[in-house]
């Protein structure tokens, strides 16, 4: 049996309330009650969560994301609260010993992070993903999770983008090149 961790990452206000700054609006708000709910499935299942949240510093003009895209996840903000139902789930559960919360700089939540070093110690060989945005950073941290050799699964009714386009050809990619279960679509 497979020691398995749950990602949820980037589900912010940012990501995903209205007025997020960098938002996917709709798309990621539908995807709210599966997040939560395959959280309680993993504290159910005493398995290991990681909520890994992007952070940005104000005015950095070194960070390459800089000039992509409009400043977001800026420490110190509301932006980078989780939305809706997860913050709420997240401070009932705050003290589950396998949770463990991680900022992240990068698309990845393994680029620059102890994230790997983490989840080996802790013998996990499965990493279940979901959050946003399907095409940027569930994108980046599958393919880094995939070179470092973990069993990798999507959960597709519990992931979102901005572009539906992009979104779409992420989960095939995940599928068919990164060999991921991809399960719980539309």
């Amino acid at each position: 049996m497979a020691n398995k961790a749950l990602i949820i990452v980037d589900y912010t206000v940012d990501f995903v309330a209205d007025d997020g700054k960098l938002t996917c609006g709709r798309p990621g708000q539908k995807i709210e009650n599966n997040i939560v709910g395959l959280a309680e499935q993993f504290v159910a299942d005493q398995s290991w969560i990681v909520l890994a949240v992007d952070r940005h510093e104000k005015g950095d003009r070194w960070h390459p994301e800089t000039k992509l895209f409009p400043p977001h996840n800026i420490a110190g903000t509301h932006g980078r609260d989780f939305y809706g139902k997860l913050e709420t789930w997240y401070q009932k559960n705050r003290d589950y010993p396998r949770l463990y919360y991680m900022d992240k700089t990068r698309y990845s939540a393994f680029a620059g992070t102890d994230l790997d070093m983490r989840l080996r110690a802790r013998r996990v060989d499965e990493i279940d993903v979901c959050g946003v945005c399907t095409d940027i950073c569930l994108l980046h941290t599958l393919v880094d999770a995939y070179n470092l050799g973990y069993k990798l699964v999507v959960h597709a009714d519990a992931a979102a983008s901005f572009n539906q386009q992009g979104h779409d050809w992420a989960l095939q990619h995940f599928k068919n090149t990164l060999g991921a279960d991809v399960v719980g679509g539309e």
